[in-house]
């Protein structure tokens, strides 16, 4: 009996020790699948119905938040357990989403209502609507929990949200069709990658101002920061590369090969690895920042996008 209880306590603490999971949604799957950091396997594949697009993972309660446009809202997913726990409602086409860092508020920018909603994490209901530009899109929270920075993808605009007065603070012209964001961990700059003018503008936080614009590849979709905050890594959805940019000099240093259409892009907790989400591939390029090569392929399921912060530490 004692060996059996050792190795239930043995297997438990396994669990809790565990390597971060990431969560990468599969839209024409309508479902969302699961990757083990620690053995590059996909563990488990979760039904989520209304073509998933949007993750943001809380770290405090262990939940992980899928929006879910043709849903009208999102979907919550037990961290622990891996298993979908219900759909909270928001109306319009709900696409990004983020969770601030304490894990306290969700925030649903929905892409028809030009409005980011924000929600309590503990009850689900609803705190504030906030008016956007047209079309919000990406989303990122700083890491003071200060400021909430979003995408409008229409207006070629970043909005800022204040997120002690809940009320937009800012908003300024960035390229063309701004769709994911990167803010760094100091919250001093914002990264914002153009779909249609195949460039980054890079931002001040105080007021917004244009640091630099900086060329990539093809119709930029998301961005990523690795190496603490030394590296910015892109998707190029039309080039089938990542490209690689230097946060000091802001120039592209590299542009690495992944899968066909890259689109969402996540860095580990180990800040060394970085997850490519690749739409037309179904699968995942894992890339080792430092080596800046793809060590890793991972499949996954029909229409990869994991668009967000998507490993759950």
């Amino acid at each position: 009996m004692k060996k059996y209880l050792l190795l239930a306590i043995l297997l438990f603490s396994h669990r809790l020790i565990a390597e971060p999971y990431a969560f990468i949604t599969n839209q024409l799957d309508n479902s969302v699948s699961v990757i083990d950091t620690e053995t590059k396997k996909v563990i488990k594949t979760i039904t989520v119905t209304g073509k998933p697009v949007g993750v943001a993972v809380n770290n405090k309660k262990q939940q992980v938040y899928i929006s879910t446009p043709n849903g009208g809202g999102f979907s919550i997913l037990d961290g622990r357990t891996l298993e979908n726990m219900g759909q909270v409602k928001v109306g319009g086409a709900s696409l990004g989403i983020a969770v601030d860092n304490a894990g306290r508020r969700v925030f649903v920018a929905d892409w028809y209502e030009n409005t980011v909603s924000i929600f309590d994490a503990d009850t689900q209901q609803i705190i504030k609507t906030l008016k956007v530009g047209n079309s919000p899109s990406g989303m990122m929270v700083s890491s003071d929990d200060r400021w909430l920075y979003v995408a409008n993808r229409v207006d070629n605009t970043i909005s800022q949200i204040d997120l002690v007065k809940l009320k937009v603070r800012n908003t300024t012209k960035v390229g063309t069709h701004p769709f994911g964001l990167s803010v760094d961990r100091q919250g001093l700059r914002i990264y914002s990658a153009n779909v249609e003018s195949n460039d980054i503008s890079v931002l001040e936080n105080s007021h917004l101002k244009r640091l630099a614009t900086i060329k990539v590849g093809g119709r930029p979709y998301a961005t990523a920061l690795a190496l603490k905050d030394s590296l910015l890594f892109v998707t190029n959805q039309d080039d089938e590369t990542v490209s690689v940019i230097d946060t000091a000099t802001l120039k592209v240093i590299s542009v690495i090969e992944v899968g066909e259409k890259p689109e969402g892009i996540s860095t580990h907790p180990d800040d060394r690895h970085v997850y490519v989400a690749n739409w037309l591939d179904n699968n995942v390029s894992v890339i080792d920042a430092k080596t800046l090569s793809v060590v890793n392929t991972i499949e996954t399921g029909e229409g990869s996008r994991a668009f967000g912060l998507f490993i759950l530490d």
